[in-house]
């Protein structure tokens, strides 16, 4: 069982009990405002069966993330593989999906700072990237607060959503591993 902690988090594996609360979080509005759209419970217990497959696979994901000091769920924070093709892929993303209760505090960069260190000195990987829409301010302050570089000329267009889709048009932030910037 792969387990990583910082001051206020526990990165973790999943576990059955995550399910109702990930079910409720992806099902919840706000918290899907910046994805396709909410997701329905099968939906979401076939999301944590590729997160797992993917550890499995690869020896990394996406960690259940939890609240250390009262052990609440949180949502995720990990690393995944994009299975799209792109100007930018392969690549290894660091992405995070907390519930509402958990935003605003700190806990994404805290966590996704820990998941940087571990893509790059435990996994050896040469280049972190991440991204969003770009309405999502939030997660982009949480990219610029990890060190993270976004040169308009990488932003993109996301190929799984249709022309013309409000989310389509992307913004890419990129972390090279250069033995600082993952530690800012």
């Amino acid at each position: 069982m792969q387990t990583y902690e910082t001051e206020r988090v526990r990165l973790r594996d999943w576990l059955k009990a995550d399910l109702v609360p990930f079910a409720a979080m992806n099902a919840d509005p706000e918290v899907t405002e910046f994805l396709p759209g909410p997701m329905t419970r099968a939906e979401s217990d076939g999301f944590v069966d590729r997160i797992r497959t993917q550890f499995q696979e690869r020896g990394f994901g996406v960690f259940a993330a939890e609240e250390r000091e009262s052990g609440e769920f949180m949502g995720f924070v990990g690393l995944a593989v994009p299975s799209f093709e792109a100007s930018f892929t392969p690549c290894v993303e660091v992405g995070w999906r907390l519930a509402r209760a958990h935003w605003g505090k700190g806990y994404a960069t805290e966590a996704a700072r820990e998941v940087l260190r571990i893509g790059f000195a435990i996994h050896g990987l040469s280049e972190i990237v991440s991204f969003t829409v770009p309405q999502n301010v939030r997660s982009q302050a949480v990219m610029q607060k990890l060190g993270m570089r976004h040169d308009p000329a990488d932003d993109f267009e996301h190929p799984r959503l249709p022309k013309g889709h409000r989310l389509r048009s992307h913004v890419l932030y990129r972390m090279s591993n250069d033995g600082g910037a993952a530690n800012a």
